[in-house]
């Protein structure tokens, strides 16, 4: 019995329509959240009982959560960020207003538009879907992996935020770089939340959850935070050094996408267009610069190796000593 509700309206960024989609979830099915957190950190159980109607109304244009069947949450108890993935989380309707994003201080759209980038950059980049084994009905999750309806999405979100993002970050009023930020939010989502995303992401949920000190400018005042999208984008161009060799030509085509005038041909093109861009739009320099050292690498590996989930999206084999490797690099990217 969900009680005295009759539909859930979700008001907010990707934590405010996450938090209602896990409300929608355990107001309407036994259990509690362990229940059906992704294995190996949850059981990864099905809902057996049929959700309310959700309405997701986002006011910061990043996670994409409207258009998703995702919902991430920090497990305190474990300094680990995971989720829950089903269809039956997506919700109802999305209602997507430009002008309820406006307000956004300028770290928040870059934190969140680089969220936006590597939804697009990691389902773009994904594991072939045909690559993997065929699965029944029953077996089949959102994430199957890079295929040509995802990819229509990923490549327009990187288009507008080519166009855009520079922009809407520089001058919040911008309405028109505003509305296309709005717009590749939705598109990346709807993408990623079809193909999957995979290292970035993985290794945003430790470095999200084992942060000591760090504060960034223009959130609340509180406990120490790396947001969500900051947390992606801060291995995300050794991230993309490491997948290059599985499909040159994607990650030279993203590249093109993000910044046309790029030129050149090998592993370096798309990890400094993504530094250029962090630079640009204030992200932090690197991993250290949220405080983290070359003797965290270990326990951000241990973290990152539990988001499986995502890991089996990657277009190649990723090791222990691969994560390893791109977390000492992204210690310091300029």
């Amino acid at each position: 019995d969900a009680g005295p509700f009759d539909a859930v309206l979700a008001v907010g960024g990707g934590s405010s329509i996450d938090t209602a989609k896990a409300v929608n979830l355990l107001t309407t099915n036994p259990g509690d959240l362990m229940d059906y957190l992704n294995a190996p950190v949850g059981r990864a159980q099905a809902p057996s009982q049929p959700l309310l109607p959700l309405v997701a109304v986002p006011t910061t244009t990043g996670t994409g959560s409207e258009s998703t069947t995702i919902c991430v949450l920090d497990v305190l108890s474990l300094h680990v960020k995971t989720g829950i993935s089903h269809p039956a989380l997506r919700p109802t309707m999305a209602v997507v207003d430009p002008q309820l994003t406006m307000g956004q201080p300028a770290m928040v759209t870059a934190a969140a538009g680089m969220d936006i980038l590597c939804h697009a950059l990691e389902s773009w980049t994904a594991r072939w879907f045909a690559d993997f084994d065929a699965k029944t009905p029953e077996q089949r999750v959102p994430y199957c992996g890079a295929n040509p309806i995802a990819d229509l999405w990923a490549q327009r979100a990187m288009s507008l935020l080519s166009g855009s993002f520079r922009r809407a970050v520089a001058d919040g009023g911008d309405v028109e770089a505003r509305e296309q930020m709005a717009l590749a939010a939705t598109f990346a989502g709807l993408g990623f939340g079809n193909a999957g995303v995979h290292v970035p992401h993985a290794n945003a949920y430790p470095i999200a959850g084992r942060v000591r000190d760090y504060r960034p400018e223009g959130y609340p005042d509180g406990d120490p935070i790396v947001p969500h999208g900051m947390a992606v984008t801060l291995t995300a161009p050794e991230a993309f050094r490491f997948t290059f060799e599985a499909s040159p030509q994607r990650h030279l085509e993203a590249a093109r996408l993000l910044e046309p005038d790029v030129t050149g041909d090998g592993p370096d093109v798309l990890p400094g267009v993504l530094t250029r861009l962090m630079r640009d739009i204030g992200i932090p320099s690197g991993l250290a610069e949220v405080g983290y050292l070359d003797s965290d690498v270990d326990d951000l590996v241990e973290g990152a190796l539990k988001q499986q989930r995502l890991l089996a999206t990657a277009p190649r084999e990723v090791r222990a000593e691969d994560l390893a490797t791109v977390f000492r690099d992204s210690m310091h990217h300029w």
